[in-house]
């Protein structure tokens, strides 16, 4: 009897799990196509290369996505999900990344100058040859919980812990 209840109950559980929150592959389409998306579910969608300048991401959900080597300047990312994104070489001259929670993402050899950091999260943010000599609303505190390397260019008054 007790493996029949265990089966049960797991099958009970299964059944009233919420679902995952999956990416939505028509808002990935639409924003490589060069759609604003504000508030969008763009969970691990491919991005690398695109030139998509001024666009209005704010809120989206972009974790796990691949922005390398992607052109997204005066891009609005505040208050997204950038956890884990993986940037690597990407333009993103004057975003506005305030209020964004990039924890782990990598943004390394990217060109981040006149971006607006304000409120951002950085936890584990690698920033290794990356430009933010002109970004703004970077605090000290915030790059201590980032890194990056002795090619990594910061406003004049801050430092990074090595990666």
């Amino acid at each position: 009897m007790k493996p029949i209840l265990i089966a049960l109950v797991v099958a009970a559980c299964t059944a009233t799990a919420l679902p995952a929150a999956a990416q939505n592959a028509g808002q990935i389409a639409r924003m490589r196509d060069g759609a604003n998306c504000a508030g969008c579910n763009l969970f691990q969608g491919n991005f690398s290369g695109l030139e998509l300048r001024g666009r209005n991401l704010a809120g989206a959900r972009l974790r796990q996505a691949n922005l390398s080597l992607s052109v997204m300047n005066r891009t609005r990312f505040s208050n997204a999900d950038l956890r884990d994104v993986e940037a690597y070489g990407g333009v993103f001259s004057s975003s506005n990344f305030a209020g964004a929670n990039l924890t782990n993402a990598s943004f390394v050899g990217a060109w981040l100058d006149g971006s607006n950091f304000s409120g951002a999260t950085l936890a584990g943010t690698n920033f290794a040859g990356a430009s933010l000599a002109r970004a703004t609303g970077l605090t000290q505190g915030q790059l201590n919980r980032a890194c990056g390397d002795e090619a990594t260019k910061l406003p004049r008054g801050l430092t990074i812990p090595r990666c």
